[in-house]
């Protein structure tokens, strides 16, 4: 996939060698400036798509920059000023010169990246005619800890190739998001399309994967749909064995033909598929077709548990913190250093989708302000009971009784629809479809 060419301009480095390597995991190509002259050098260059432009410089503004990139007319890049010491007039200015949004020093990770893909998504889209638009970036972190750059390093590897992958791990490792980050990091410019087992009963897993052709109607499956993309296949197992067969003999072919159909196609995208971390136990148990296997398993990537990277729970905490107020207005709360290396203690049997919903329940239902020590060691009792000895997420839930069941679900849900309802039972009222005086 293309990658979105970045401009980082700011005179402090420790703020540029920041951005630059947040940016650059989530598979942008960024280049950096310390000052008005280089970046005026880099802008003349190559006009990137999206120009990070500090304020307070000490040779010139980025106002005045703005004012030289503007000049002109349209501005050709996207512009996003970042300022400790921003002003409502500040803002104003850059919005009038034709910047696309205003952000405020110290960067928070998740309004920084929400920021850059909402900029480049916005960008005028200068594809010739009939050409797919690039996506924007997955921008859940994948981690930083030694094992997570170790995986990237690997991933990277197989995103310069079109091989197929086959990644590993447990529920919740985060399979999903290196998917992703695998499809966005190589050059296809289709999209990555997403097989949904709840979508392809064993009757029309094969039409909805190949696509068919019926009474002079063609169906486009996702192998279609999914043109110099990616099509990724969550949890293997669940695929039904014919399927298996036929996207077993479509590796190796390089070609498939539509259910009802004469003609071949090529195969013209990447197939990404996930499964348990026990591979070879469920191939054993016939669950996947050893042939189907050893020819995905080109370019095995593993995802280690959490438990396994604490390190990496800060930078994982630092964010969903702060996306859910951004995204879900859940209200925004601190989690202390020695709240943090209490986390960094628990044994996380959900993983990385475990500590996610962790961090929701708490932003739903707790107060404002810092998280405190009760506050954690409940949560994470809960979130264990919750887990259960089969790491199933319910069965706490499954224990009570079916009225208190209900009654706590019911509240937990209208208590986070009511907060993303800005505490308007107006708007809650219609978002769940329930009257008033029956809320």
């Amino acid at each position: 996939m293309s990658q979105a060419q970045i401009l980082v301009v700011d005179d402090e480095p420790d703020i540029r060698q920041l951005v630059q390597e947040i940016l650059e995991d989530e598979g942008y190509s960024v280049r950096t400036a310390q000052d008005g002259e280089n970046a005026r050098l880099l802008y003349a260059q190559q006009k990137p798509d999206l120009v990070l432009l500090d304020i307070w410089m000490p040779d010139i503004d980025g106002i005045s920059l703005l004012k030289e990139w503007s000049a002109a007319g349209k501005l050709e890049s996207q512009v996003v000023i970042m300022s400790g010491h921003g002003t409502l007039e500040t803002a104003v200015e850059a919005t009038r010169l034709g910047a696309f949004d205003f952000i405020q020093k110290p960067l928070s990770l998740a309004k920084l990246l929400a920021t850059v893909s909402k900029a480049l998504d916005a960008r005028p889209q200068v594809e010739a005619a009939g050409s797919t638009a690039r996506q924007t970036l997955q921008v859940e972190p994948l981690g930083t800890s030694p094992a997570m750059q170790l995986l990237r390093n690997k991933a990277r590897q197989a995103a310069s190739h079109n091989s197929p992958v086959m990644i590993t791990g447990e529920p919740g490792s985060g399979r999903r998001t290196l998917a992703r980050y695998i499809h966005q990091l190589s050059a296809a410019n289709g999209d990555m399309v997403t097989y949904d087992h709840s979508q392809a009963g064993v009757e029309s897993s094969l039409s909805y994967l190949f696509g068919s052709v019926s009474n002079g109607q063609t169906v486009a499956g996702l192998l279609d749909q999914a043109s110099d993309g990616s099509v990724f296949i969550p949890d293997l197992p669940k695929l039904a064995t014919d399927a298996q067969e036929l996207l077993n003999s479509t590796i190796e072919s390089g070609s498939f033909t539509p259910a009802g159909s004469g003609s071949q196609k090529p195969l013209a995208c990447r197939i990404i598929c996930s499964a348990p971390e026990d591979l070879e136990r469920v191939v054993k148990d016939g669950q996947v077709l050893s042939s189907l296997y050893f020819r995905l398993n080109v370019l095995p990537l593993k995802i280690p548990p959490l438990r396994e990277r604490p390190e990496d729970i800060p930078e994982l905490v630092r964010y969903f913190s702060d996306w859910f107020p951004n995204q879900e207005n859940l209200p925004y709360r601190q989690f202390s250093v020695s709240v943090q290396n209490r986390m960094r203690n628990h044994r996380w049997p959900g993983n990385v989708r475990e500590l996610r919903n962790l961090i929701q329940r708490m932003l739903v239902l707790g107060g404002n302000g810092e998280v405190s020590m009760q506050e954690i060691e409940d949560a994470l009792s809960h979130s264990a009971a919750s887990m259960g000895s089969t790491g199933s997420g319910r069965e706490a839930l499954f224990d009570l009784p079916l009225r208190e069941a209900r009654e706590q679900f019911e509240r937990e849900y209208l208590i986070y629809q009511l907060k993303k309802a800005g505490g308007s039972v107006g708007k809650l009222s219609e978002s769940v479809g329930m009257e008033r005086t029956h809320l």
